[in-house]
């Protein structure tokens, strides 16, 4: 399988040290963490469910099956791999019925567990949590060395915050499908599609912005222009500013959209190039009105320890909702390719 992003650069230089992820299941848990607390009543059956080698999609319908309801009225905060061991909630609007006998359901279906019922006011709604927390295992590291040295560096000066390889499909096939229907100008009521290739076009550009910026260098230092974000709003950085940028918020790229880059001067030289190198992703997001927002390119993981036993490292972190752990291990290590056991 081809590496969607290959061409983008490295903050740290790509790694020399070569590892498995993923070997097994087990070697890449992920836990949501919602947070906040669930009412324990309302219209809403709510299943923490822990799974093993399946997808978030899959759980969605079987768990709509055995309940009885539409697929629809199964949702939840976020996806989740399906090559992993990951613990997520799971929405059932179901107002009337709490006599279900989910040890049966586990019975059908070995790989998911059910953890914990309760009940809710509201439905789950993608992007309805806080955040993850990761523990991955590296197999087969080898240069247990580098890799902790690596750790290190990421831990005091961070990764860049790039979408990862899934967004974009299989072998890039959300990608090349988001060009095609901006080039043909494609219509659809499937909300789903249209969400996900809008999506998939929007962090295509963004990655090639913060790519473009460590090539320039001026990732890690604000620029003439820059728009930075901070918890009380933006900030455009203009000359009289500039000198205070650090205490002023975090350097953020577009998520590009219909409207004009709120950048200026350097800035929106970088960010230019990135949009008008894309003019089929960009005739999908103008044509379908898309807004323009603000991603902020510096990604620090929380929380983060590892340990060693042989060629094993056990890395833990945790990550703000949208953050990908796999931009945390492409700085970490190359990926060693194989044919996994649990597919």
């Amino acid at each position: 399988m081809s590496d969607i992003l290959s061409n983008l650069a490295y903050l740290h230089g790509k790694p020399q040290a070569k590892a498995k992820l993923k070997a097994k299941a087990e070697h890449f848990v992920v836990k949501e963490d919602l947070g906040f607390e669930l009412a324990g009543s309302g219209e809403h059956l709510m299943l923490r469910v822990r799974k093993t080698g399946e997808n978030t999609s899959f759980v969605a319908n079987e768990l709509a099956k055995f309940c009885g309801v539409k697929s629809k009225d199964v949702s939840w905060a976020g996806l989740k791999d399906r090559h992993a061991v990951t613990e997520q909630w799971l929405s059932v609007h179901l107002p009337k019925s709490d006599d279900l006998n989910f040890a049966l359901f586990t019975q059908m279906h070995p790989s998911i567990e059910i953890l914990e019922t309760t009940r809710h006011n509201k439905k789950l709604r993608p992007g309805d949590l806080k955040g993850n927390s990761f523990e991955l295992t590296l197999s087969e590291v080898t240069d247990v060395e580098a890799v902790e040295a690596r750790l290190q560096a990421i831990s005091e000066q961070g990764v860049p915050n790039y979408f990862g390889a899934q967004r974009f499909g299989n072998n890039g096939n959300n990608l090349d499908e988001a060009r095609r229907w901006g080039r043909d100008n494609v219509r659809t009521r499937n909300q789903n599609k249209r969400s996900l290739y809008l999506s998939t076009a929007r962090s295509w550009i963004f990655n090639q912005i913060v790519s473009a910026r460590i090539e320039q260098q001026c990732f890690d230092s604000a620029i003439l222009g820059d728009v930075l974000l901070s918890s009380t709003g933006t900030v455009l950085l203009d000359e009289a500013t500039l000198a205070n940028a650090p205490s002023l918020g975090a350097i953020t790229a577009a998520l590009a959209g219909d409207n004009a880059l709120p950048t200026a001067n350097k800035a929106l030289e970088i960010e230019q190039v990135a949009v008008d190198a894309e003019p089929d992703l960009m005739a999908l997001i103008r044509g379908n009105r898309m807004r323009h927002d603000r991603r902020i390119i510096k990604l620090i993981p929380e929380q983060l320890t590892w340990s060693s036993e042989g060629d094993q490292v056990v890395i833990k972190f945790w990550l703000d909702s949208g953050c990908f752990a796999t931009s945390i291990m492409r700085e970490v290590v190359e990926e060693i390719p194989f044919e996994r056991s649990f597919d």
